[in-house]
């Protein structure tokens, strides 16, 4: 009887201990605001960058 008696309060006491990581998904979502930051500067400069190459391909074909 006393082996359920120590199992029953061990599980209760597992299962009552708090989280120890509480904010365990806040580095997933990190991760991806930085992805989603990273992608927005590598548009702008493709974007820039494809802008700066038909500018000057417009000058070379120019009259």
């Amino acid at each position: 009887m006393s082996h359920l008696l120590t199992a029953l309060t061990l599980l209760k006491a597992h299962l009552t201990i708090p989280d120890r990581h509480p904010e365990r998904g806040s580095v997933t979502i990190e991760h991806v605001l930085w992805a989603v930051a990273v992608i927005a500067i590598v548009a702008i400069v493709v974007a820039a960058i494809t802008n700066y190459v038909t500018t000057q391909s417009g000058r070379i074909s120019g009259p």
